[in-house]
């Protein structure tokens, strides 16, 4: 299986083409990490689990989601988000992306 390359990256504005909300990337997985009883659950639409997944705060909101790459797509204008976790995350937001704080070890 060769590795997908991700199309979002970590800061980048996504806007989610079956629920219509737009969020920020906050982290990638080159593919599915969940629990096959999630996937069942929640996945509804079966994406597939060989390709990236998406960690997103989702703006105006309290609730990250765990989101396939099909399902996403560049938001048309980059704004900030409304979030609780944002400031804590992203150190700023310059006008396309936000930038992720240094993390301490």
């Amino acid at each position: 299986m060769s590795k997908h390359e991700a199309e979002f990256q970590v800061g980048q504005i996504i806007h989610h083409k079956l629920f219509d909300y737009i969020g920020v990337v906050f982290d990638v997985d080159p593919t599915f990490q969940g629990t096959d009883e999630w996937y069942e659950q929640v996945a509804r639409s079966r994406p597939p689990k060989g390709k990236p997944w998406y960690h997103v705060l989702v703006n105006e909101a309290a609730h990250t989601t765990y989101v396939a790459e099909q399902n996403l797509e560049p938001a048309e204008a980059p704004r900030r988000i409304v979030h609780p976790f944002a400031d804590r995350l992203f150190s700023e937001f310059d006008g396309e992306r936000y930038r992720l704080r240094q993390q301490a070890h």
